[in-house]
């Protein structure tokens, strides 16, 4: 597997992790038997977590076919891992921005990580004029 290939796997277990840890710290006030109940989510946090979670989940998928397009239509690898580790760290620090309530900031990383899916997106378009 290549290194993009491990950092979609990433991708999946962070909008996993991000409301796992929101359930886990509700502690008894999580019931499973009702996930999805809105008076959980009433606590900031627990709202934001669940914001960054969803987002999470609307960003996986076309990141993960971004990725995978360019390595079957043949992209630079390199810079196409080194493209998705950069994401990943996007990602990442847009979770904690989500979850500090830093609106600014996590836009300003929604958008750097929109920019990196488009350039990994269109790499096979443009790897005649990209260093091999």
């Amino acid at each position: 597997m290549t290194i993009a290939e491990w950092c979609v796997f990433g991708t999946l277990l962070l909008y996993l992790l991000t409301i796992l840890g929101a359930k886990w710290a509700g502690g008894r006030s999580f019931n499973n038997a009702r996930p999805r109940d809105p008076d959980f989510y009433g606590d900031p946090i627990r709202t934001r977590a669940l914001g960054a979670h969803q987002n999470g989940i609307e960003a996986f998928p076309f990141f993960a076919v971004a990725v995978l397009l360019a390595e079957f239509r043949l992209g630079p690898q390199r810079l196409i891992d080194e493209l998705a580790v950069l994401f990943l760290i996007v990602r990442i620090a847009y979770v904690f921005t989500y979850l500090g309530n830093r609106p600014t900031l996590r836009s300003i990383l929604w958008s750097i990580g929109f920019a990196i899916n488009i350039a990994i997106f269109f790499m096979p378009a443009i790897r005649h004029w990209l260093p091999a």
